[in-house]
């Protein structure tokens, strides 16, 4: 069990609570009476997350990331800059970045040069002059050289990863330094503004709003802006040959990019976009960005979808079900995102769950009839229901499948326990109110709570917190009725993140 996430919910939750609040008051009262810092000191090297203790830095907080990149698919090589605009929240002698990128061949803070050193993951930059908290300062970092994947703890690529025709570039969960410095953290939200140049006949698809797409000699220069708060591991900057298409779902701007040789397998799936976002907006509110979207490379090597904010991309055609499933990300893991990583059932149960309701809406199996079958599945059937949503051992297991399944029956149960009103009013003032930050499992069970009036410690605590089969879908088994159905084989597979 990782520390600091309760096995238990309800009162012993509450006492989790009181206990972290006295420790907060102890460590204020130490704070209040130790003598003030002596003068400025580094942030620190990391933020302290569960699985990725290094990842993100402290003392200062990004507003906004100005990214510069010309890549040359066939040598593979990157040229870029990045301009970094954050606000100090300590007196910093030094600060860190995180970044495992190509070399760098200039830094400067409010321009001027700075000394820097590279460990690991880490770039430690020493500004000029110490930094006052509260003050705005700049960071621009120029490097060249070729970008490199890293491998995921499940075993899966990231980061930037070439392709025949460019690179498809997915950072869930630590890949976004591969190719440009940031504080890579889900709590440190900015906006982001993107400035690709690529070989004209070359596509260069990011977040955001298509600016400009303008030709120079033998290069396209593509410009996109992201205004809404986007986490790190949410940004991409994909490029390769794509048929580009542009429209409007409602009022929202719709970019569509596919690879030529996956247009037409790829073409009915598609179609269901301003579907699925009219559906899921029906249910969890008004959709949280200005675009819409998606991205199909043909990059089979990859073998996962994943969502990035405002269009997920796809390294194989996709159906309509796992496109539903990366689309409810913009609700749930974009705009409202996770405090910590070892939270990642409350990205991918809820994707999930929402997977089940759109086939539901388009005439297939219905999300009780889903969770049925899935609940007579035996104990043996192990992948399925461990580990247990809430207690992930390790960053091996975020994408496991019981985050996925065992997630997706948490809701469906809690669905099913305080009936529709309440549920769809819990999910909708979920996206409301944590729009843009971040949130864990805790809050969610003290919604879900408030909303519905009921004690629902039983219920959260055998579905997202006791391990093997729980105890709960043992009991529904144990009273159903003779008549049985075939089990459906797994509603999720190693290609939806």
């Amino acid at each position: 069990m990782t520390p600091g996430y309760p096995r238990v919910a309800g009162k012993q939750r509450a006492g989790a609570r009181r206990a972290l609040t006295l420790g907060a008051a102890v460590a204020a009262l130490s704070c209040a009476a130790a003598p003030a810092a002596a003068g400025p000191t580094p942030g620190a090297p990391g933020l302290g997350d569960p699985f990725f203790p290094l990842s993100g830095n402290g003392g200062y907080d990004v507003a906004r990331y100005a990214l510069d990149l010309a890549y040359r698919p066939r040598s593979g090589k990157l040229r870029a800059s990045a301009e970094i605009t954050a606000t100090a929240t300590q007196e910093l002698s030094a600060f860190d970045l995180d970044y495992r990128g190509p070399r760098i061949t200039a830094l400067a803070v409010d321009g001027v040069p700075a000394t820097f050193s590279r460990r690991g993951q880490e770039l430690v930059i020493t500004p000029p002059v110490a930094i006052p908290p509260g003050a705005v300062f700049g960071v621009r970092i120029a490097y060249a050289g070729r970008p490199h994947e890293i491998e995921d703890p499940d075993g899966s690529a990231e980061g930037w990863i070439a392709t025949d025709d460019g690179a498809f570039v997915a950072d869930e969960p630590r890949g976004a330094p591969t190719w440009f410095p940031c504080n890579d953290y889900l709590t440190d939200k900015a906006s982001f503004a993107f400035r690709i140049t690529v070989p004209r006949g070359t596509e260069a698809i990011a977040n955001g709003a298509l600016v400009s797409r303008r030709r120079h000699g033998r290069d396209v220069t593509w410009t996109w802006r992201a205004r809404e708060p986007m986490a790190t591991y949410l940004a991409t900057a994909t490029i390769g040959n794509f048929q580009l298409h542009r429209s409007h779902v409602g009022r929202l701007e719709s970019v569509v990019a596919v690879d030529p040789r996956l247009a037409r397998p790829s073409r009915s799936a598609l179609r269901r976009i301003p579907a699925i976002v009219r559906l899921f907006r029906s249910l969890y509110g008004p959709y949280p960005f200005g675009q819409v979207g998606a991205l199909v490379d043909d990059a089979p090597e990859v073998g996962y979808a994943l969502e990035t904010q405002t269009r997920p991309i796809f390294s194989e055609a996709p159906d309509d079900v796992i496109l539903a499933h990366e689309l409810s990300h913009q609700w749930f893991g974009n705009s409202v995102s996770l405090a910590s990583w070892p939270e990642m059932w409350l990205n991918e149960g809820f994707a999930t769950w929402s997977e089940w309701r759109w086939t539901q809406a388009a005439g297939g199996i219905s999300t009780a009839r889903q969770f049925a079958r899935l609940n007579r599945l035996p104990a043996s059937r192990e992948r399925v229901w461990s580990p247990p949503p809430a207690v992930i051992s390790g960053p091996q297991e975020l994408f496991a499948e019981s985050i996925y399944v065992r997630g997706a029956m948490a809701l469906e149960a809690l669905r099913q326990r305080i009936g529709n009103d309440a549920f769809y009013t819990t999910l909708r003032s979920w996206a409301a109110e944590h729009r843009y930050s971040n949130v864990t499992t805790e809050q969610f069970i003290a919604l879900a709570e408030s909303v519905s009036g009921q004690q629902l410690d039983e219920l959260f605590q055998s579905w997202l917190y006791e391990p093997g089969k729980p105890a709960a879908a043992r009991a529904r088994v144990a009273s159903a009725q003779a008549r049985r159905q075939p089990a459906c084989r797994s509603c999720v597979s190693a290609q939806r993140r």
